[in-house]
């Protein structure tokens, strides 16, 4: 799910493909707007396998904020794919662990899942969502992308969960509001 490329976009493409920042991050929290909307976890007839992959992000969230590059790699199968803009594709976890070789104080990934669904057999799922990837400039200058991400589940023989595939797009700069993750995050 994080160098100037778990990024997954620029920001995406910044941290997996390892160009001058590095990838996925953080779960969001919701603004006062993003409150007043129905919240999935709320709602009691939300199904378990979304609880589950909601689940997954948070912890994938939380390895790649305390780890970086290195915590990114980690959630992913061993024959994990991750796609970034303009990338070429990392095919499998040695290469994906290759290209996100980032620091979590050089770059930072957060991201909100906007939805989650499970298979009916409940061993494939995806998530997607809006992300932000936070660096520097060679200058020191804050540098920020954001865009849309979306990545595959699946569970694994031993009963774990991993990322399959993980694919992000930024979004241009003029895009306005379409991919800001909620104020107060």
């Amino acid at each position: 799910m994080r160098m100037n490329s778990k990024a997954m976009l620029l920001g995406l493409s910044m941290v997996v493909w390892g160009a001058a920042a590095p990838l996925h991050g953080q779960l969001l929290q919701p603004s006062t707007a993003a409150a007043t909307a129905p919240n999935p976890l709320n709602d009691p007839t939300v199904k378990p396998g979304k609880m589950v992959l909601f689940d997954l992000e948070a912890r994938f969230a939380k390895d790649v904020l305390e780890k970086g590059g290195a915590g990114f790699a980690e959630w992913f199968a061993e024959d994990g794919v991750a796609l970034g803009n303009g990338q070429p594709p990392k095919v499998g976890r040695v290469a994906i662990a290759k290209s996100a070789a980032w620091s979590p104080k050089d770059y930072q990934l957060i991201w909100t899942p906007t939805d989650a669904t499970m298979s009916a057999a409940g061993d494939m799922g995806y998530t997607w969502g809006h992300f932000e990837g936070h660096s520097k400039d060679a200058n020191g200058n804050p540098v920020v992308t954001s865009g849309r991400y979306i990545t595959i589940w699946r569970k694994q023989p031993d009963g774990a969960w991993k990322v399959v595939l993980d694919a992000g797009s930024n979004e241009p700069a003029e895009a306005g509001d379409c991919c800001k993750l909620p104020v107060g995050s």
